[in-house]
């Protein structure tokens, strides 16, 4: 007791017990913070999916099943993942009012608070492909335009031509440009595989080369027409078809300003 009294007199004592005092009250209210903010991140989460489900079953349910198991007319959203709705609800393809034809890019139906709920709500479903975040998608910084470009012509130039402006496929489907589409749904689109496109998983290509690819696109998006006009940039059919076209009618109407000529 001396001892400890001898300790308590010391003019350090106070303020150690002062610093001490300070960690605990701080790390408690730490953990209470951590804690109230977990719990209110999964009130907020909950929140979202249940709106998520008023929207699908609003909108989505008459084609895909009450509980997005899908009917004749559409399939199971059971595992598709977050990042397939952001990519067929944000672009406008879904919903669709004829499931028989291929969806095509149109003004989205649903804002982006609403995009983000029915996406959530399908993610709590089953585990699926998430949402690329923001961090993931710093082309700029982490991709190359040359590495970009090679990969595109590898992997998607024979679908959506060599430039990027689409093509037709077969049995009426078409593979549409990707000039003008946000590099969170062409990354989306990479690994969801949405209408006669593969899946590319991160062993196919890798999240860097996907960034590189975006970069390319963008890259080629922004390209100037330094020769003229670029006649959709489709390849020498068009170009030659023009050529044809224009020498053949001026052949024409030289041989008829010829045999006016010759009466």
């Amino acid at each position: 007791m001396k001892r400890l009294s001898r300790f308590r007199r010391h003019k350090a004592a106070a303020p150690l017990l002062l610093i001490f005092a300070l960690l605990g009250i701080g790390g408690t209210f730490s953990v209470a913070s951590a804690t109230t903010a977990s719990e209110t991140s999964a009130v907020e989460r909950s929140t979202l999916i249940e709106e998520g489900r008023q929207i699908f079953l609003k909108g989505c349910s008459s084609c895909h099943g009450l509980n997005a198991e899908g009917v004749s007319v559409a399939p199971s959203l059971i595992g598709v993942g977050a990042a397939s709705v952001d990519f067929q609800v944000g672009t406008g393809r879904m919903p669709m009012a004829d499931m028989s034809t291929q969806a095509m890019r149109k003004a989205p139906v649903y804002n982006d608070e609403e995009v983000a709920a029915l996406a959530a709500y399908v993610a709590s479903l089953a585990p699926g492909p998430e949402i690329p975040g923001m961090e993931l998608l710093n082309f700029e910084r982490d991709g190359s335009t040359a590495e970009g470009g090679e990969l595109f012509r590898n992997n998607c130039a024979m679908c959506h031509n060599f430039a990027g402006q689409g093509g037709a496929l077969t049995q009426g489907k078409y593979a549409p440009t990707v000039m003008g589409v946000l590099p969170k749904h062409i990354y989306e689109a990479m690994v969801t595989g949405p209408q006669a496109m593969p899946v590319f998983n991160d062993k196919t290509i890798t999240p860097e080369e996907k960034l590189s690819i975006i970069k390319w696109i963008k890259s080629a998006e922004a390209e100037p027409n330094l020769g003229g006009a670029s006649l959709g940039r489709v390849g020498p059919v068009t170009e030659g078809l023009l050529a044809w076209t224009l020498g053949l009618g001026l052949l024409i109407g030289v041989a008829v300003w010829l045999a006016t000529k010759a009466k």
